[in-house]
């Protein structure tokens, strides 16, 4: 760090200051569009899931080392007993979810430490869940789908000087897959068959 230049937690603050004012002053530019896609890859529960580019300010922005793959499947030992023929450990959706969740709380309370000027020196947050599967294999009727998921936990193990709790916890819950997790959020679901893909072009 120079004299000239403010740091904390990787961050020069100056900028960061000046990034602030510019979106209270115009929201519209940082306003974000994100997006994901996930290709079957012929197993049932495995899909190739890709993450590249996203809007920034109504302008699209891709390059290439932004382009990120991830092989989705599930767990070894619950795909042999369910018959998938030669079963492996891939990475699972909802753990991925809920390992974003954590990933996020962190972001939103580093952001806001930062601009604040709070120390941390550990910061780890745990999230677990329990699951119920039975409406994924159809034992359970959709209407039942409230009865998935069950004590949904997140715990945050912070260390720093003068820390406030009730101010972690705020920081925490900015965290935008805290807001999609906690609130109840409608997914406009659309579903094309070839015929109506094919009729578009």
């Amino acid at each position: 760090m120079t004299d000239d230049q403010q740091t904390s937690h990787g961050v020069d603050l100056e900028t960061l200051e000046g990034f602030a004012a510019h979106a209270a002053e115009n929201p519209e530019a940082i306003q974000l569009g994100l997006g994901a896609s996930a290709t079957y890859e012929g197993t049932a529960a495995h899909s190739l899931a890709k993450i590249d580019s996203y809007d920034l300010g109504g302008e699209t922005i891709a390059r290439e080392t932004r382009e990120y793959t991830i092989p989705y499947g599930g767990w070894k030992e619950v795909l042999d007993a369910g018959g998938w023929i030669g079963p492996t450990d891939r990475m699972e959706p909802i753990e991925v979810a809920l390992s974003a969740l954590a990933a996020c709380i962190n972001v939103g309370i580093t952001i806001n430490a930062a601009a604040n000027d709070v120390d941390i020196e550990h910061l780890q947050t745990r999230v677990r869940t329990d699951f119920d599967p039975a409406v994924l294999f159809s034992l359970k009727e959709l209407k039942e789908a409230h009865s998935v998921f069950e004590n949904l936990t997140a715990e945050v193990e912070i260390d720093g000087e003068n820390l406030d709790q009730d101010q972690i916890d705020e920081w925490a819950r900015r965290a935008p897959v805290y807001t999609l997790v906690s609130l109840a959020q409608d997914v406009e679901m659309t579903v094309a068959t070839p015929a109506e893909v094919a009729g578009d072009d």
